[in-house]
């Protein structure tokens, strides 16, 4: 498909830099497509009435690392140029995936000390950018120094308005994630609070986790014409055979699998065989959804508003309709909803047509 039928003009005032406080204030945009009313407003907060027993929520509990870091590059003994590095994808206890700037300067064999305790080697160079980090410290030791020096890697269009701060390190991680290794945050999940979890208890719905260690590679633009000559970058995940089995119980007794975010929803696509049985997994994927996709798993994704001709836009246009998602959106951007990863979220029904 052509890419530019996935792009918008979306206003500066509509991007968030903040989220919303409580974090269930944010709006929800309800969209529901062949039915009468297709979209309804609502906020995060209402979700309880908008679900029903036996329903399970899946949430990706992976947690965000400081994986922006500032160095020095050093070659041949000699050194001076500043470097920017996002580590994306971690391959080995000493070893990273990451974004360089300015990558085009960085060659093979360059050191680059990040501070005192952390310093690597460039062991492999890629395209765009992305080179392999072999680090002097590995495992727990280099978690530690990776915390120590490391900044939360706020997404381009906020990390270009203002700086991170310490207000980040606790809105741009969800209350439930537990798995570190994340360098963009599950942003659905920003919305739920206790008490939000305890309402939805008292209904009866179920709340499952998953782990997909998301990728800097989900703000990578899509610069190719048609989405066929789209490459994804890969992340690291796993569903554990336990949730595996919860959520087909919930799909043989008739309830709704609700995914959290459109991270939840790959990862589960991933894992699921052709007949919809979700079996346990582990790896790396790169599956890349676009309109003509065959759902396999969650009826109804929640998920919050995504960026002009992005991979994320084309999977949620997949799930509900491209029509009806250009009109979510134009409908969300009329009425001031906020968008991208501090801002409002929506409630998308799967289009079975």
């Amino acid at each position: 498909m052509r890419v530019d039928l996935f792009d918008f003009d979306l206003p500066e005032e509509n991007i968030a830099l903040r989220p919303v406080t409580p974090r269930e204030a944010a709006k929800l945009l309800v969209v529901q497509p062949g039915n009468a009313v297709l979209y309804e407003d609502h906020t995060v907060g209402d979700l309880p009435s908008l679900l029903r027993a036996g329903d399970a929520l899946v949430f990706n509990d992976t947690r965000v690392i400081p994986a922006q870091l500032e160095g020095i590059r050093h070659r041949d003994g000699a050194g001076g140029q500043k470097v920017s590095a996002t580590l994306h994808m971690r391959i080995a206890g000493d070893r990273w995936k990451a974004f360089a700037k300015p990558g085009k300067r960085i060659k093979l064999g360059d050191r680059i000390t990040f501070g005192d305790d952390l310093s690597a080697t460039v062991e492999q160079k890629g395209e765009g950018g992305e080179v392999t980090l072999h680090f002097d410290a590995s495992g727990p030791e280099l978690d530690r120094a990776i915390a120590t020096v490391g900044h939360i890697p706020l997404p381009p269009y906020i990390a270009s308005k203002r700086a991170e701060d310490e207000l980040d390190r606790k809105d741009y991680q969800t209350i439930y994630a537990r798995e570190e290794g994340a360098v963009a945050a599950p942003t659905a999940g920003l919305h739920f609070t206790d008490a939000l979890f305890e309402k939805l208890d008292a209904l009866g719905v179920e709340r499952h986790f998953v782990t997909l260690h998301v990728g800097a590679g989900t703000f990578l633009p899509v610069k190719a014409d048609d989405t066929t000559e789209h490459v994804m970058h890969e992340e690291i995940g796993y569903v554990s055979e336990e949730t595996a089995a919860a959520l087909n119980a919930v799909k043989a007794r008739g309830g709704r699998i609700v995914s959290v975010g459109t991270t939840s929803l790959r990862l589960l696509e991933s894992a699921a065989e052709e007949d919809g049985t979700i079996k346990p997994w582990s790896g790396a994927t790169g599956i890349f959804i676009t309109p003509g996709y065959r759902f396999r798993t969650a009826d109804i994704l929640m998920t919050n508003f995504h960026l002009p001709k992005s991979t994320l836009f084309m999977l949620v246009s997949a799930f509900s309709g491209l029509e009806t998602m250009r009109g979510a959106y134009a409908h969300a951007i009329a009425t001031g909803y906020r968008f991208y990863s501090y801002g409002d979220s929506s409630l998308l029904f799967r289009d079975h047509r």
